[in-house]
């Protein structure tokens, strides 16, 4: 088979519209000429077996957290031989991914299930191309929030929120991470979806514009995911944009992603992601456009009104400089600004105030 198979997981906090997207995409790709394969989500098929998840009996509790992340992988593996038999281009869409596992218990016993299962965090994060998290309805919208569908489900609205946020936690080393945010209209989140699984399939997107502001931090934040990021703009041909990124979290947790966006058409660009390792890293940084900066900058990240924020400081040369982008708000809806942030300016689509163009020396 020619075509490289993707493998990406659609997860999300409770009521997020996880069971619909899914039929979205099974019949979406499959119109375009690919063989969807689907994992189901362990954690449910175990419940529904008599696994309790929320058991007081630690050994319990234990053992069937060590055969839910088995079973997940191995699954998952099975069927990736299955997709390299098939003669169309295939992608497997996993209903919550092995990370999700780990949003549930503290990280003393992530460490020891996944070194017990011969794993590790870095390895789990590594075996998915995309991941696209799915913002739960008790955030933002809250009147269709419901655990009808799901009879294992019996998350109160705080509670959701709050599995919410450490399922994005779980898995927000993924370089190719994505949060899609709760719509008015529940067919535009949907199609989001359908839109960021076409980038990771190659297929050409077009053009659009994240809305970004200047903003000042006028008051406390709420919980937030914190990183500083080092970007390093590459020599690259004129139609190309080469980009170097290397995140680091808490704890020392980095990942370095290698990305290039190539314009295509008027108005239409295919993106491309890789992770790479530190040595490759050191080494690509050679390649360097002598007539940019590198630019540094402190991220805060998180969710407020369902919708998905990156707050960026920004550090050395463009010291002063915060920027707020928001993630996948279409021009019909209006932006869901916190309380603690003071919007200075509205930068949207203002080319001076893209990273490309900040990097630029004068």
């Amino acid at each position: 088979m020619d075509y490289q198979l993707k493998k990406i997981v659609l997860t999300g906090g409770p009521c997020a519209g996880k069971t619909t997207a899914l039929v979205k995409v099974i019949d979406h790709f499959s119109s375009l000429g690919f063989k969807v394969f689907t994992i189901p989500e362990v954690p449910t098929m175990f419940a529904q077996a008599g696994m309790d998840y929320l058991t007081t009996n630690h050994e319990f509790f234990y053992q069937g957290e060590i055969a839910t992340l088995q079973e997940q992988l191995g699954l998952e593996d099975k069927f990736t031989q299955i997709a390299q038999t098939v003669k169309e281009p295939a992608v497997i869409v996993c209903d919550r991914g092995a990370m999700d596992i780990s949003a549930y218990m503290d990280a003393d016993m992530w460490n020891d299930i996944t070194g017990r299962v011969g794993t590790s965090t870095p390895e789990l994060l590594g075996r998915y191309d995309a991941v696209l998290h799915l913002v739960s309805a008790a955030d933002g919208a809250e009147e269709f929030y419901t655990t009808a569908n799901n009879k294992e489900r019996s998350e109160g609205l705080e509670k959701a929120r709050t599995l919410d946020k450490r399922v994005i936690n779980a898995w927000s080393g993924h370089p190719h991470l994505r949060v899609i945010n709760n719509h008015v209209d529940f067919d535009t989140k949907i199609n989001r979806v359908l839109k960021e699984i076409s980038a990771v399939l190659g297929l050409p997107q077009p053009i659009t514009e994240e809305r970004k502001y200047i903003v000042e931090v006028v008051g406390d934040m709420p919980q937030t995911i914190d990183s500083d990021i080092v970007q390093t703009y590459l020599v690259a041909d004129p139609d190309s944009e080469v980009r170097l990124r290397r995140r680091i979290w808490p704890g020392g947790k980095r990942v370095n992603v290698h990305t290039m966006k190539k314009t295509v058409g008027h108005n239409q660009q295919v993106e491309t992601e890789r992770q790479v390792s530190n040595a490759l890293y050191e080494s690509l940084l050679s390649q360097a456009d002598p007539y940019r900066h590198t630019i540094y900058k402190k991220r805060k990240s998180f969710i407020w009104k369902g919708q998905y924020f990156e707050l960026d400081t920004y550090q050395r040369q463009l010291q002063g400089l915060v920027i707020l982008e928001t993630k996948g708000i279409t021009d019909t809806e209006s932006v869901n600004f916190p309380p603690f942030l003071k919007v200075v300016k509205d930068i949207t689509g203002d080319a001076n105030y893209y990273n490309y163009n900040l990097a630029l020396r004068h």
